[in-house]
């Protein structure tokens, strides 16, 4: 039987949540309280949108442009949070197995995050992922995208404590993260498909990536919304 990602996810947050102290849980699940009733997921790029342009840096230093990549079919862009994230990574993995899929349907994935090109690099690698992995310096793009969003007060010391403290590995004083999120282009440059949620645990299936897809050709658009 096949492993889902979901069932991975639930498996990790299971696990994780037996070593989490009562009081470090109280402040993250109040601060993904407040990121949820903030509205920031249906104020994200949805579809039917035009996705804004891009040009970013691989975890090698080479540039990629998202209206290029859309000159040779549909782009599968996916926003993760840093590496130091178990259920990023676990996404990660999971959109590499469909990876072959993804191709064979003519698109290309690209997934982003707001650290530095040596730690997307070092991402990359761990993960053994042959897609780009793509720095967004700033968040700029995640901004003009709508997932961008400081990160609780309370939250940065635990974060810290973790050892991670965001401004360290993203580079700059900020402690701004995107809301994961993945995205289905089509060669327009329209977003078929969107994925935002404020739950991190939470991701988009790859099955999901793959029947947006191969539906790219046909009109109309799907949002999908936790």
């Amino acid at each position: 039987m096949t492993t889902t990602l979901k069932s991975a996810l639930e498996q990790f947050r299971l696990e994780f949540a037996g070593k989490i102290p009562p009081e470090i849980a109280a402040v993250m699940t109040r601060a993904d309280d407040e990121l949820a009733a903030s509205g920031i997921a249906a104020r994200a790029l949805g579809a039917g949108a035009e996705a804004p342009d891009f040009t970013l840096k691989g975890a090698r230093g080479e540039p990629v442009t998202l209206s290029k990549l859309l000159r040779e079919g549909p782009v599968v862009v996916s926003f993760y949070r840093g590496g130091w994230c178990p259920y990023c990574n676990l996404e990660l993995r999971a959109l590499q197995a469909v990876l072959p899929e993804i191709t064979a349907r003519g698109a290309t994935l690209v997934a982003i995050s707001p650290e530095l090109p040596d730690e997307s690099l070092s991402t990359a690698e761990k993960n053994e992922l042959t897609f780009p992995v793509l720095s967004d310096a700033g968040s700029r793009v995640a901004k003009e995208w709508g997932i961008a969003f400081d990160l609780a007060e309370e939250l940065r010391p635990i974060y810290a404590r973790f050892g991670h403290a965001l401004p360290d590995r993203n580079g700059g004083s900020e402690w701004i993260l995107p809301v994961p999120a993945t995205f289905v282009i089509a060669p327009d440059g329209r977003v078929r498909l969107a994925f935002v949620d404020t739950d991190y645990r939470n991701r988009l299936e790859p099955d999901a990536v793959l029947a947006a897809l191969a539906g790219i050709t046909q009109a109309g658009a799907t949002h999908v919304r936790p």
